[in-house]
């Protein structure tokens, strides 16, 4: 429930057995995932677990975070049918509220975190500061273009992101990545057609 009481929208969302956007990884994240040096790995807005039980896979230690408890839930239960679970600790927070460690992490992943602009921003200054010397942020994102396709994401620009804007919000990494394409998403039953995206590889100095 809200603090208001209400029920939580994203829990409503991911109620059920199915995984809405599927069990694989997000294709960009499987493509640079080999960019992230070996160390703990946090993802941010981790859903249903798809991408922490990917990297996991990979040897990394992954911490997901994401505000539906019924997402968290079943993040658990994708690691134990994935045999990682001794890899990834899933936590249910508001990522408005969660405290990023400081040079804590080779690698932060954000897959369509799609967040009111405030809290975007101060969340990336925090990973900025929470990657230690030499680790990488791996970003997709909508882009506002993304409305006229109505293939999935926000129903609202200002939930997107465009590279513009994120290459402010992330001063201080070097952008090995920094571009915006089209390309054909199908992740599970909600990101599935031509897609309008950012995507963002970037390493912090040191």
């Amino acid at each position: 429930m809200t603090s208001a009481g209400r029920p939580n929208p994203w829990d409503l969302r991911y109620a059920g057995d199915a995984y809405k956007y599927g069990r694989d990884p997000n294709d960009f994240l499987r493509e640079m995932a080999g960019s992230i040096p070996s160390g703990p790995v946090l993802s941010l807005a981790e859903g249903e677990g798809r991408n922490a039980v990917f990297l996991a896979g990979l040897g990394h230690r992954v911490t997901g975070v994401d505000a539906s408890a019924v997402a968290v839930d079943k993040g658990r239960r994708l690691a134990t049918d994935s045999e990682v679970a001794s890899g990834v600790h899933f936590v249910h927070a508001d990522l408005a509220e969660f405290p990023i460690e400081r040079e804590a992490w080779a690698g932060v992943v954000s897959i369509f975190a799609h967040l009111p602009p405030h809290v975007r921003r101060s969340v990336h200054r925090r990973v900025v500061d929470g990657l230690e010397p030499g680790g990488v942020f791996i970003l997709e994102a909508y882009t506002p273009d993304q409305l006229a396709h109505g293939t999935g994401g926000p129903p609202t620009a200002d939930l997107m992101m465009d590279l513009e804007t994120l290459r402010e919000e992330l001063s201080g990494l070097k952008l090995d990545v920094a571009r915006e394409v089209e390309r054909d998403i199908h992740e599970g039953a909600l990101h599935h057609g031509r897609s309008s995206v950012v995507q963002i590889v970037g390493r912090k100095p040191g």
